[in-house]
C-alpha cells in the first residue's frame, strides 16, 4: 500500500471552511513544528487567551498522550491538534470532556470519512480494536486544553505501536485533513455548547452507546503500581469508570490505564 500525498494544511482554506460550519471558534493557527500543542495553549491559557482558540501542528517533537507517555507521528501524517475551552459547569464535570471529544470524534468520522469507530475508556478512539486516536485534555486555571492526535495517512510501517492504526488503513472514504479538520472541530462546538447549557448526561449517554469497554473484562493499572481486574459494568456522571470485580464489589476509577482482556471461556 503506498503513502497518500500528504499535503500541507493551508490555514486559510481550513479557517473557510471551518467558518462556514461553525461560528464557535475565535482563532485558528496552524504551525510547522512545535514541542505539544497542549504546552502552547496552557500558556496561552495562562496570559488569558479566550475559549476557542485553536492550534495545529504538522509536526509535533515532545507530544506526549496519558500517563506523560511519548507521543509521535510523521510531519502532516495526522492531525495534531489542541482547543482552549473555559467551560461554565461546575469544575467536577470537567473531566468528562475528553469523552466528550472522543463522542465528537467518533461521529464526525462517520459522517466525513465513512468510518466506525469504538470509544476506550477514558478517551481513546479505536477502529476495529486499534487505535486511531488519543485524546488528553489538561486544566489551566479556568480553562481546560484539549489535544487530540489522530492518525491520518500513517502506512503500516509508520505506525508507532502495532496496537494502533490511521484513517488510511481504515479505508476511509477521504484522507483530506482540511475536510476531517473542519468537520470534527465543528461537531465539537455543537456537542461542547449542549454539554455546557445542559450538563453531560447527553455526552455520556452517547459514549455508552459506542463504548469499546463497557461490558468487557479489563485490567485497569494505577499510577502507584495497583491492578484491578473485573467487568467494565458502568460510567457515571462525572464520566468515572464502573468496575465491578470477580467478588461483586464495584470500584469506581476517576483515572487508570486500561487493558481490555480476551473474552473469557
Amino acid at each position: 500500500m503506498s503513502t497518500p500525498t500528504r499535503k500541507p494544511l493551508d490555514r486559510h482554506e481550513l479557517w473557510s471552511l471551518l467558518s462556514e460550519k461553525s461560528d464557535f471558534w475565535t482563532e485558528l493557527d496552524v504551525v510547522q513544528v512545535t514541542g505539544s500543542t497542549n504546552a502552547d495553549l496552557a500558556d496561552a491559557a495562562k496570559h488569558g487567551a479566550p475559549q476557542g482558540k485553536v492550534l495545529i501542528a504538522e509536526e509535533q517533537s515532545r507530544g506526549r498522550g496519558r500517563l506523560d507517555r511519548q507521543w509521535v507521528s510523521p510531519p502532516r501524517a495526522g492531525l495534531t491538534m489542541s482547543f482552549l475551552l473555559r467551560p461554565t459547569v461546575p469544575r467536577e464535570q470537567w473531566g468528562t470532556l475528553g469523552l466528550l471529544t472522543a463522542v465528537a470524534l467518533e461521529e464526525s468520522l462517520k459522517a466525513v470519512c465513512g468510518v466506525s469507530a469504538k470509544l476506550k475508556w477514558p478517551n481513546d478512539v479505536l477502529i476495529d480494536g486499534r487505535k486511531v486516536c488519543g485524546i488528553l485534555a489538561q486544566v489551566e486555571g479556568g480553562a481546560v486544553i484539549v489535544g487530540a492526535g489522530l492518525n491520518v495517512s500513517l502506512t503500516e510501517e509508520e505506525l508507532p505501536v502495532p496496537e494502533a492504526t490511521s484513517l488510511h488503513l481504515a479505508g476511509a472514504s477521504t484522507l483530506d485533513r482540511t475536510e476531517i479538520a473542519a468537520g470534527f472541530l465543528a461537531h465539537v462546538a455543537a456537542v461542547y455548547e449542549t454539554w455546557n447549557e445542559r450538563g453531560p448526561a447527553s455526552v455520556i449517554e452517547r459514549w455508552r452507546r459506542n463504548s469499546a469497554t463497557l461490558g468487557r473484562h479489563v485490567t485497569v493499572s494505577f499510577p502507584n503500581g495497583r491492578n484491578l481486574t473485573g467487568r467494565a459494568a458502568g460510567i457515571d456522571e462525572e464520566g468515572c469508570l464502573q468496575v465491578r470485580t470477580d467478588d461483586g464489589a464495584v470500584e469506581t476509577i476517576a483515572a487508570g490505564d486500561i487493558v481490555h482482556l480476551r473474552p473469557q471461556g
